[in-house]
């Protein structure tokens, strides 16, 4: 089963290879450096922490942003442990720098649906756009064979998991300390 999920993801990864060009290589390069480290989505996240009627969601988006890190990152991708596909397949050239660490689940596609998630679920017109700049980031991985299309693809479900789960259960949390204090200001 295994090795048929591989040979499929290395069956896509080849077929996107074919769209290399100059300028696709430029935009690609540029989409993909900005999720490193989720640097886009930090800067996301202080641009709607610094305007008060969208902090809500920066800071929702940024505890978002914590746990999925601490899940995917420190925690899934050293139990799964899954080589990158350049180091499988060494024949091809990545053109970026070579990132380090496992593959799956990919830490970008995480990060990036995660956060677009989180953000989607506070304003949908601030979350389609999200949502599009997260899928361009985790194609981006497959376009410079650094990610399986799997990696990707659970990399983007556990980041929306993540997203739904955090975002609901900080509004829980909120809604429980809003209850207790108005239980608190009621007269006995």
């Amino acid at each position: 089963m295994l090795e048929a999920v591989t040979n499929a993801d290395f069956a896509v990864l080849d077929l996107i290879q074919k769209l290399h060009s100059k300028a696709l290589d430029f935009i690609m390069q540029a989409i993909t450096v900005s999720g490193d480290n989720g640097y886009i989505w930090i800067a996301v996240c202080i641009v709607l922490i610094c305007i008060p009627k969208t902090r809500k969601i920066g800071i929702f988006t940024a505890v978002t942003l914590i746990v999925e890190v601490i899940l995917n990152d420190g925690i899934v991708k050293g139990i799964i442990a899954r080589e990158r596909p350049f180091i499988q397949n060494s024949a091809i050239d990545t053109i970026i720098r070579q990132p380090s660490g496992y593959s799956f689940p990919s830490g970008h596609s995480a990060s990036s649906f995660a956060a677009a998630t989180a953000i989607f679920m506070h304003n949908k017109r601030l979350g389609i756009p999200a949502y599009v700049l997260a899928a361009l980031i985790a194609f981006s991985r497959l376009y410079f064979y650094v990610h399986f299309p799997s990696d990707v693809i659970i990399g983007s479900l556990f980041g929306m998991l993540i997203g739904f789960c955090v975002n609901k259960l900080l509004k829980l949390i909120l809604e429980k300390i809003k209850n207790r204090k108005d239980s608190d200001k009621s007269p006995e």
